[in-house]
């Protein structure tokens, strides 16, 4: 599995994402983004399933599109995922694809912890690419 860490970046978080393929990249920084809004990632049991699919014109707006969707279903839902098992692939039409399948449960803030909330993913320098064998992306996190 990839790695995130966090930088400070004014009021907000960054995620910075180092993964061995586009895939593992996606579920990092998904990961990554539910270890903010949760003080204790590693007590969210796999309770109910959720389904997403995206697609995209590049990597960067596929990763965009998909930690918005993360952060949307956490609110609206109050679900926060332990667990994810996806594909991410650019296909024959040079779009890029996400299918993922997601485990989790609703948000008790006795055994979770809340931590920061997380109110929106920004565009302001993201991207997403592939640097010889590893993936790298970054994000900024409006807190």
């Amino acid at each position: 599995m990839g790695r995130f860490e966090t930088f400070d970046h004014t009021a907000d978080v960054g995620l910075r994402i180092h993964a061995s393929s586009l895939a593992d990249l996606m579920e990092t920084a998904a990961l990554g983004v539910v270890s903010l809004v949760v003080a204790n990632p590693a007590s969210i049991e796999s309770r109910v399933q959720s389904e997403i699919t995206l697609q995209a014109d590049n990597p960067t707006d596929l990763l965009l599109a998909w930690l918005d969707e993360i952060l949307f279903r956490i609110e609206t839902t109050h679900v926060v995922f332990s667990r994810i098992q996806l594909t991410a692939e650019e296909n024959t039409t040079s779009r890029w694809l996400l299918n993922a399948h997601l485990w989790g449960e609703p948000i008790d803030a006795n055994r979770h912890g809340l931590d920061h909330e997380v109110k929106a993913v920004t565009r302001h320098g993201a991207f997403a690419h592939c640097d010889g064998s590893t993936w790298i992306a970054e994000v900024v996190l409006d807190i």
